[in-house]
C-alpha cells in the first residue's frame, strides 16, 4: 500500500473541503459581528428601559447580562448551523450526556457563585453602599457581579468576596436602618447610691446631641460585679458605622466626666493574687567528708 498516496489524496480532499466550506465560514463570521453589534444595541436598549424605572443598580446590572447572554447564545448557535450543516441545537444538546455532568463538576463553585449573584441581585436586601458583615469582614459594598461582590472595608481595603460566601453564610445589613442601639457597661462602687448613679448616667446620656431622641434610653443596674456593681447603658444613634464609634466615645466621655463631679468612684477592677510564694530551694545534699 502507498502511504504517501494515499495521505496526499487525504489532504488533498480536507483542503477541497475546506474551500467549499468557505463562504459558510464566511457567513458564520458575519453572524458572529452581527451578534457582538446586536448584543452591544440591545444593552443600551435595556439600559434606557431600566433607566425609566426605579430599578436597583445591581438588577440593571444583572438584566444587561441575560440579554448579552441570551442574543450571544442564539447568535453563536445560528452561526454554528451555518457553518457545521450536520449541527442542529437539539443535536447538541442530546449529545451532552456524561460530558454536561463532567462540566458541572469541574465549574461547579462558578456556577455557584453564578447563581448565587443572581439570587443576590434578585432579593430585596444588600444592595450596593449598604454596610455589611460577613464571617468578619465588615465593609460597604460597592459592586456586585454575578460571580463575586466588592466590598470596601472600613480599613479602605478592598475585599473580593465569592457570592456562594454571601449566600451560604448569615450577613449582617448594618445600614439596613437608618439608626442602630449601642450599648456600654459601667461599674460604681458598693457605697454608691444606685438610685442616683442612674440619674447621673442617664442625664450624662440624654445631653448628648448626637444621641436619638425619639428613642428611649436604658440605664440599668444589670449585675453585682468583683468590685463594683453595673449599669447596662443602651442608646439609639445614626446607624453609619463611623457615627457609631464617635458617638459611642462621646457617652463614654459624658459619662466618666458626669460620675466624676458627682463623685461617684469608678472603681477598679478587682484582680486576684494568683502569684504563690515561691518554694523554697532545695538545698544540695552536702557531699561526704573524705575519707
Amino acid at each position: 500500500m502507498d502511504y504517501v498516496t494515499t495521505l496526499q489524496k487525504q489532504l488533498e480532499a480536507m483542503g477541497k473541503a475546506f474551500v467549499q466550506a468557505l463562504p459558510t465560514l464566511a457567513i458564520a463570521l458575519v453572524i458572529i459581528l452581527m451578534t457582538f453589534v446586536v448584543a452591544r444595541f440591545a444593552v443600551k436598549i435595556a439600559d434606557k428601559i431600566s433607566g425609566r424605572s426605579a430599578i436597583r443598580p445591581d438588577l440593571k446590572q444583572l438584566l444587561d447580562t441575560l440579554v448579552r447572554l441570551a442574543i450571544w447564545t442564539i447568535g453563536l448557535l445560528i452561526a454554528l448551523t451555518v457553518a457545521v450543516p450536520s449541527f442542529t441545537p437539539a443535536g447538541a444538546f442530546a449529545s451532552l450526556g456524561v460530558g454536561a455532568l463532567a462540566i458541572g463538576f469541574a465549574f461547579q463553585d462558578i456556577f455557584e457563585n453564578f447563581l448565587a449573584g443572581v439570587l443576590i441581585m434578585l432579593r430585596d436586601k444588600m444592595n450596593i453602599s449598604d454596610v455589611i458583615e460577613c464571617e468578619g469582614i465588615i465593609g460597604r459594598v460597592e459592586k456586585i457581579t454575578l460571580r463575586e461582590t466588592h466590598i470596601r472595608q472600613l480599613s479602605n481595603e478592598l475585599t473580593v468576596v465569592p457570592n456562594s460566601m454571601l449566600f451560604k453564610n448569615p450577613v449582617k445589613i448594618l445600614t439596613d436602618a437608618t439608626i442602630r442601639r449601642n450599648e456600654i457597661v459601667v461599674g460604681v462602687s458598693y457605697d454608691t447610691d444606685l438610685e442616683q448613679a442612674e440619674k447621673v448616667i442617664l442625664g450624662a446620656v440624654e445631653a448628648l446631641e448626637h444621641i436619638n431622641k425619639d428613642k428611649p434610653i436604658l440605664v440599668v443596674a444589670q449585675e453585682f460585679n468583683a468590685s463594683s456593681v453595673d449599669f447596662l447603658v443602651q442608646w439609639w444613634a445614626d446607624s453609619a458605622p463611623h457615627d457609631l464609634r464617635i458617638t459611642k466615645s462621646d457617652v463614654v466621655k459624658a459619662v466618666k466626666r458626669a460620675l466624676d463631679d458627682a463623685g461617684i468612684e469608678i472603681p477598679f477592677p478587682y484582680v486576684t493574687n494568683t502569684f504563690k510564694e515561691p518554694l523554697p530551694l532545695e538545698r544540695a545534699p552536702k557531699a561526704a567528708n573524705a575519707a
